[in-house]
């Protein structure tokens, strides 16, 4: 609402809340399985206020939508999506990781929604969930540290003075000796291998409880992708002596009962994939050195038919909900004319 009138929410609006009520409905399922499952007394909190948060964006949106008479999203639910009774799939250290990389994703998700609001409400509303993703990111790392299991960006050595580039090698050295790694693309690739591990590690718990042939398969292919690229990455940080993050499939039960549906694993799947993408265009911005954007766009193609494959398995089971789109012209004039 703008000065008592009925404003429409614009495109970007629509899109932004339509994304976030389907991931915070998928949040809703797995916090509550990790909450059932959490014995650790510093961890369990944080999932509990993981958990709320995301049931309130849920209520909040819901409400959004039904006073525009916007459909609200499908999306999962705890009675369709999840048995809270399943064994325990993931150790409180992975989910406090867990939530601690999903915050971080988090702040870019909100930031770019803030920036896509006119309407005041929405514009207050993701002001709101910036403010409580920053607060969850800080409790999540504060504890990680405390534990001992916060993984560091690898050090670089203190700058004496002030230099400038003297040589076009700095960016296009590909057949010669390349030039140590720069600060942004160290931060990238351990980020991007942080990234990948988190994502291998949960794929394997997914793996092991999947029902259906073709999303077992798919994850699978999914972790083999992920774990080819982190030996990628690990390599481009080797030859510059930097140190490699370490992996969490330790943090995984032996447990292949059912825990979570095959459509929210393949949700999830999905989720990270697209995450990958964004991430690898970034970093491909921030990388000067030719071989590391060649690198980052050939695995970003790469994880991309990877993404219609698994789009392909999710229509096939009727999984994927269309987003919105504009409306079809030339098929509303037909219609006209029968």
């Amino acid at each position: 609402m703008e000065q008592g009138k009925q404003i429409r929410l614009t495109s970007g609006e629509i899109t932004q809340l339509c994304l976030q009520y389907m991931e915070d409905s998928a949040s809703i399922c797995s916090l509550s399985y990790f909450l059932e499952k959490a014995e650790d007394k510093e961890i369990k909190p944080i999932i509990e206020h993981a958990l709320k948060l995301s049931q309130a964006h849920v209520q909040k949106i819901n409400h959004i939508f039904t006073e525009e008479k916007y459909k609200v999203p499908y999306g999962f639910t705890v009675e369709e999506d999840v048995d809270l009774s399943a064994p325990r799939l993931y150790a409180d250290s992975f989910v406090l990781t867990f939530i601690h990389q999903m915050a971080a994703i988090g702040l870019t998700t909100y930031a770019t929604s803030l920036s896509f609001a006119v309407r005041s409400d929405i514009t207050v509303y993701y002001k709101e969930c910036l403010s409580e993703t920053i607060e969850l990111y800080e409790m999540s790392k504060d504890l990680l540290l405390s534990k001992g299991l916060y993984v560091r960006a690898p050090y670089l050595p203190n700058a004496d003075e002030v230099e400038f580039v003297k040589k076009q090698g700095f960016l296009w050295d590909i057949l010669g000796e390349k030039r140590p790694l720069i600060g942004s693309e160290v931060t990238n690739l351990y980020a991007n291998i942080q990234r990948n591990a988190l994502g291998s590690a949960t794929l394997t718990g997914f793996s092991q409880v999947a029902q259906s042939k073709d999303v077992t398969s798919f994850i699978l292919r999914c972790i083999e992708v992920a774990k080819k690229h982190i030996s990628l990455f690990g390599e481009k940080l080797k030859e510059s002596n930097m140190p490699i993050p370490m992996t969490w499939d330790a943090d995984i039960s032996k447990s292949t009962e059912y825990t979570f549906s095959d459509k929210l694993m393949m949700y999830y799947t999905a989720s990270l994939i697209a995450i990958s993408v964004g991430f690898y265009g970034a970093s491909i911005s921030q990388s000067p050195r030719a071989d590391l954007g060649l690198m980052y766009n050939r695995l970003s193609v790469e994880i991309q038919k990877l993404s219609e494959d698994g789009a392909n398995i999710m229509i096939k089971n009727k999984w994927l909900e269309q987003p919105p789109m504009a409306l079809n012209r030339k098929d509303l004039a037909k219609e006209n004319q029968k």
